[in-house]
């Protein structure tokens, strides 16, 4: 999963906030708890878990990404 979102084009991780935890860190704990993510690997758009168990292809995400972007721009 990582890796699909590291190979994101410039493009869009220039708009992008990319945060990778991992759950056997005691820190990142927290964040797994806000953003209600029981399974891995999992992603979530602005506070959204939108992927769980799923490594979508990287169409998907970008199309996933650029949707949610533009939600959030037409508030």
């Amino acid at each position: 999963m990582a890796q699909v979102v590291r190979d994101l084009p410039e493009e869009i991780k220039v708009m992008t906030e990319i945060r990778e935890w991992d759950m056997s860190n005691r820190d990142h704990m927290d964040e797994f708890k806000r953003d209600r993510v029981k399974k891995l690997p999992s992603i979530a758009i602005n506070g959204e878990l939108v992927y769980e168990s799923l490594i979508p292809d990287q169409e998907e995400l970008i199309d996933m990404i650029r949707k949610r972007l533009n939600r959030e721009q037409t508030k």
